[in-house]
């Protein structure tokens, strides 16, 4: 009977769908996280009577056929990549984008990657740096004789250097947009590559039109609505078990053709 694999094939998609919501979840204080949607597809079906098939010598034609679906499938996990709000830190290395873009990262490989998490840091040699040390596109760097860095929504960095009246320009963060900011590819640790599905990356500074622009002394929050994901979490907990009874009742059914003398 087609209904056992069908009622299995449902709670596999609906552990999928536990799995994604579990993870918005888990990340829902992640600086710059974006939610996900588990997203799903019917599979194939089985044709028992072709619709439009013809019925008689005399040129009628079947109306409405007869097909049995074989279940669901993932078909893909989306990305939300709505603003997450911002939360005030009065950090001075803390930057926020309000609007498109990406900051741009050195990885140790040589790869570029992109991330939201303005989390910024310094090392050892002044550069400002994410919180694994890894490097952000353009380099810049803090002179060991600052006070303060002031970084305006345009992105440019202002070093107060002490005895110095004028501030002095260390530099301009740029953001990068992508055409299709959900095919990203996530690496984990906030960070993101560039695919194909995604396309090439647009780099601009912040403030530039199709780029937003940043805010020193915040950082964006994750995206997650935890009323909406708990919600989902009793949706699928409900399909799984409907999809669970689905199989029981499939059990009982041959349960019974068995015993039949």
């Amino acid at each position: 009977m087609r209904s056992l694999d069908i009622g299995a094939l449902g709670m596999q998609a609906q552990s999928t769908n536990v799995d994604v919501t579990s993870h918005n979840i888990a990340n829902m204080t992640t600086t710059g996280y974006k939610r996900q949607r588990a997203e799903f597809q019917d599979l194939l079906y089985q044709d028992m009577r072709r619709a439009g098939s013809p019925s008689s010598d005399t040129g009628t034609i079947v109306p409405v056929g007869v097909q049995v679906g074989l279940g669901v499938k993932t078909a893909a996990i989306g990305r939300y990549m709505g603003q997450g709000s911002l939360s005030l830190t009065e950090n001075e290395l803390d930057v926020a984008i309000q609007g498109r873009g990406y900051f741009q990262v050195d990885l140790p490989s040589g790869e570029t990657a992109y991330s939201r998490d303005g989390t910024f840091k310094l090392d050892a040699n002044g550069a400002l740096v994410t919180k694994d040390g890894y490097a952000i596109q353009p380099g810049i760097t803090v002179p060991n004789n600052a006070k303060s860095v002031t970084i305006n929504t345009n992105g440019e960095v202002f070093a107060e250097i002490d005895g110095q009246i004028a501030l002095q320009n260390l530099g301009q963060i740029q953001l990068a947009t992508f055409i299709n900011p959900p095919g990203l590819n996530a690496l984990g640790d906030n960070l993101f590559l560039e695919t194909e599905a995604s396309g090439q990356a647009n780099v601009g500074a912040p403030g530039d039109v199709g780029y937003g622009t940043v805010m020193q002394g915040y950082l964006e929050a994750s995206n997650v609505n935890v009323v909406q994901e708990v919600t989902n979490l009793i949706k699928a907990q409900r399909a799984y078990e409907m999809n669970s009874k689905s199989i029981s009742t499939t059990d009982e059914m041959m349960s019974a053709v068995s015993n039949l003398r």
